[in-house]
């Protein structure tokens, strides 16, 4: 398995396609604020998922194109747990008892718990220089957040916000652990597609579903989470993870919350802050340092499914 692949500085394509990820996600925030004043927010998360699964289980159905199902399902079920039911319900749920700008300064907490995963299980650098740059960016994204905080603390949304960040560094960290073992649009389609239909289930379940209504912002929101924030954000995320350290891909993603402020004061007309100005230069600094030396690797650990047969 390749594991220790590429780790010279991101050019060329490769950045095309970090910077169509950072703004597919960053434009998501906006999206779905709007979009949940008319629909309830786990029935919401659910149906995006869902679609985005089926947007691309579909057509890999039509092309018989083979998920090795009896020897990847352990693949499948981790993936559907880390980065769909753990990372879309907590986070769907967390938002109901912390403010946007607090919640997100936990989650991205994500990109230093991946750094320390990747280096423990996957065998990458981790140097004093890019362990403070994993901390500088959170630092950047927690000024963000803190900065725009209106509410107090709470312990129950802390918690759900923790647990969002532990999830997506999970996921993040085996997609590149099973990578070679698993067809990554598989490893895409398969758990949105299933974990969607989960979510919504619950959604249906638990939540008023005459809350739901049919306007411009839901259905924006919608189509806009399915194909973009789902289907096409997840296959460039795991392609880059794959291709590179997972510690240097998910540092850009600071990216992503100072991207979605700056939209917030473009397009929703909100202020703009010396926090967002500080948290997009101690952002800046973050990238630079995480990027600017690999170090030598370590060998590295075994995760579930480590003995999956290579699929072509």
């Amino acid at each position: 398995m390749a594991t220790h692949e590429h780790r010279g500085s991101f050019r060329g394509s490769t950045g095309v396609q970090i910077g169509c990820l950072v703004l597919a996600w960053g434009l998501s925030w906006p999206v779905y604020k709007a979009a949940l004043t008319s629909t309830p927010p786990l029935l919401f998360a659910g149906m995006r998922t869902l679609l985005g699964g089926l947007l691309l289980a579909l057509p890999l159905l039509l092309a018989r194109r083979p998920s090795h199902w009896r020897a990847c399902w352990p693949s499948y079920a981790w993936t559907t747990l880390f980065n769909v039911i753990g990372f879309y319900a907590l986070q769907t749920l967390g938002l109901r008892f912390l403010p946007e700008g607090e919640f997100t300064s936990i989650v991205y907490l994500q990109p230093v718990l991946v750094g320390l995963m990747a280096w423990w299980w996957l065998g990458e650098g981790m140097h004093f220089r890019k362990f403070c740059g994993l901390c500088v960016g959170f630092a950047g994204v927690a000024v963000l957040g803190l900065g725009r905080s209106s509410q107090p603390f709470s312990l129950p949304g802390d918690i759900m916000a923790l647990g969002t960040a532990v999830s997506w560094a999970a996921g993040t960290v085996y997609a590149k652990r099973v990578y070679g073992q698993v067809d990554v649009l598989w490893l895409v389609a398969l758990p949105c597609t299933v974990g969607g239909a989960l979510l919504t289930v619950a959604g249906l379940t638990v939540e008023n579903v005459h809350a739901l209504h049919s306007t411009f912002a839901y259905w924006l929101g919608l189509l806009y989470g399915g194909v973009m924030g789902v289907a096409v954000s997840w296959l460039l995320y795991y392609h880059l993870v794959q291709q590179g350290e997972a510690s240097r891909v998910a540092a850009w993603t600071f990216l992503v919350p100072l991207l979605a402020v700056a939209v917030g004061v473009v397009w929703l007309h909100e202020k703009l802050t010396w926090t967002l100005l500080a948290g997009l230069g101690l952002v800046a600094i973050s990238i630079f340092l995480v990027n600017r030396r690999p170090a030598r690797a370590r060998l590295p650990r075994r995760w579930p499914g480590d003995e999956l047969p290579v699929t072509k």
